[in-house]
């Protein structure tokens, strides 16, 4: 790797406005700089550029990171790459130890052309064995797609045979066509095409490259779909079936509408409704929600109404729960149980789809509280505590704090308690020291609530110094947000980070980087306004949190005493946090 503290050194000398400036005109606002945002369509500025904290962050896309990010996220280039060039402006010299990375990166690059070309020969095959294939044209036809419809998104046809690629891949040996999905290698060597008799949708990742290929089978048949393997160039848990083709629709009406099957999301082009994309045969993910929010702020899903859908429904919602962020909606809609999108659009067309889109979406919030309540009895206390408790887990995985506050209301009532009420029963108000575990802080003209363990983790991300002298139990014994910031304060400590954009720049590529990156632009908030805190009141904070995790873990332990025992190690820990605490009761 480069050395951590060359990045150090460049990140330093870097001035991220500079860098940004050169690609997006920027202008002053207070004591940082507003854009549009560069990643996402949008009429007014919601790109913010912090020099003295030296990131960028996007309040409507949630796009953000260091100079080394932008010049990768924006500019294109490859880790390596982008040290390079700002290396160049900034006068310094990349050590040696980069080229090796960078012949690394330039393998890797050669890898995925290399198969890119192979991709490219196999969907011109098809696409050619689609026009002199009678069945399968006649097979389009009866779906009601045309010609045109089928040439914008590339569709084809695999014809039978084992071997139907020989005639475009003269070295049918070739490792490529293996690396690339789109042979099978038998037990003893012979190979054969992974396609056959099914019509033929190519992928297409956002820059318009066929990365791998869904084929749909003619007649009955197992499996009426048949995907790509992953491959060098195709993650199905990243990638989402005709984004490249709707990417302007997208933007234009600023919606996307997520479907189920390849042909849902053609069928609706053909018909006017060109803003639908698909998940690979997959439940939706953490990444498809990101990709989908940095495209429109409104994303509804169109799900079958038999048992199938409402299951894909559910799995969908549990993802996507911890993407939400404020100003950001999720809706969900759900065609009558003899229909899919395909066959919906095809006998009530453009205008009676968007009726039912229009009419019958229900917002995440409302759909998630009907589906609970239809488990329990609500008429009954027993009802209700099994309600909040199937709730708990869901709730609590909502970041976006304005709908986090609201859907906690809205349990609350349909459980007869107050939000208070409910909040402590889930331990997310307790009394520390004559004060609440909720901190306010000033947010421009608005005072924004979050958890302390919250709290803390964003005065970490602004100021890294403040872990120095943190001590807190190790993160095995913590939970939730806690354990998050207790995993921090080791990275911090164990890396020596000491800035915002050191930070950023270790967590990159690494496992608590990926878990902490949906927090992180909630953490962030406006760093125009919200500052780190002082180290003194920092202390103070990690103290109360500390006497809670100690209160918590006394009460377990007193408790597990009363009903089976102690260990002799558990009995000492007792003591130890009995002194500690020295509870009143």
């Amino acid at each position: 790797m480069i050395p951590q503290d060359f990045i150090d050194q460049l990140l330093s000398r870097t001035d991220i406005v500079d860098v940004v400036e050169r690609y997006v005109p920027l202008k002053k606002a207070g004591r940082d700089y507003m854009a549009c945002c560069p990643f996402h369509k949008e009429k007014s500025p919601s790109f913010s550029v912090s020099q003295t904290k030296q990131f960028y962050h996007c309040f409507g896309c949630g796009a953000h990171g260091t100079a080394i990010t932008f010049m990768m996220e924006h500019a294109g280039y490859g880790f390596v790459d982008a040290v390079k060039e700002l290396a160049q402006l900034a006068g310094m010299q990349v050590p040696q130890v980069a080229a090796e990375l960078a012949a690394k990166e330039a393998e890797t690059r050669r890898t995925v052309d290399s198969l890119s070309e192979v991709m490219v020969e196999a969907a011109r095959f098809y696409k050619q064995q689609l026009k002199s294939s009678p069945v399968a044209v006649e097979y389009l036809k009866r779906r009601g797609l045309t010609g045109e419809i089928a040439g914008r998104f590339g569709l084809g046809y695999a014809p039978a045979g084992w071997n139907g690629l020989q005639a475009v891949f003269s070295d049918y040996l070739d490792p490529k066509l293996d690396e690339a999905g789109l042979l099978i290698v038998r037990d003893d060597g012979t190979r054969y095409d992974r396609f056959r008799e099914r019509v033929m949708f190519p992928i297409r990742d956002v820059r318009g490259r066929v990365i791998a290929f869904g084929g749909r089978i003619l007649d009955k048949g197992e499996p009426k779909y048949l995907n790509s393997p992953e491959t060098p160039l195709f993650e199905k848990g990243r990638e989402l079936y005709g984004l490249f083709e709707a990417r302007e629709a997208i933007r234009e009406v600023n919606r996307v509408l997520v479907v189920e099957g390849y042909m849902d999301v053609v069928a609706l082009a053909q018909h006017g409704v060109s803003y639908a994309v698909a998940t690979l045969g997959t439940a939706t993910t953490a990444t498809h929600v990101h990709k989908l929010f940095r495209h429109a702020d409104r994303v509804i899903f169109c799900f079958d109404g038999d048992k199938a859908g409402r299951r894909a429904a559910w799995r969908a919602l549990e993802n996507v729960l911890p993407e939400l962020r404020d100003g950001k909606r999720v809706d969900f809609l759900f065609l009558p149980s003899e229909h899919d999108p395909d066959s919906y659009i095809r006998e009530y067309g453009r205008e009676g789809f968007e009726a039912i889109l229009d009419a019958e979406t229900v917002p995440l919030s409302a759909y998630l509280t009907r589906e609970l309540s239809q488990r329990v009895d609500l008429g009954s206390d027993e009802g209700r505590a099994e309600f909040l408790n199937l709730a708990k887990p869901l709730a609590l995985a909502v970041k976006a704090q304005a709908l986090s506050i609201l859907l906690r209301k809205k349990l609350a009532e349909m459980a007869h308690l107050d939000v208070d009420e409910l909040d402590r029963l889930w331990g997310l108000r307790r009394g520390l020291s004559g004060r609440q575990g909720v901190r306010s802080k000033a947010i421009g003209s608005r005072r924004v609530e979050v958890s302390l363990p919250r709290w803390l983790l964003r005065a970490l991300m602004l100021d890294p110094a403040l872990a120095r002298d943190t001590v807190l139990p190790p993160p095995a014994q913590l939970a939730g947000d806690a354990q998050l910031l207790g995993e921090l304060v080791c990275f911090i400590q164990t890396t020596g980070a000491s800035d915002s954009a050191g930070l950023l720049e270790r967590l990159r590529d690494t496992d608590l980087g990926q878990r902490i990156e949906p927090l992180v632009a909630e953490l962030l908030v406006d760093p125009a306004a919200l500052q780190a805190p002082p180290a003194e009141e920092f202390a103070g904070a990690i103290d109360q949190l500390g006497a809670r995790i100690a209160g918590e873990r006394f009460d377990r332990l007193k408790q597990k005493d009363a009903e089976q025992g102690l260990s002799p190690d558990e009995k000492r820990e007792l003591l130890d946090l009995l002194v500690r605490i020295r509870p009143t009761s």
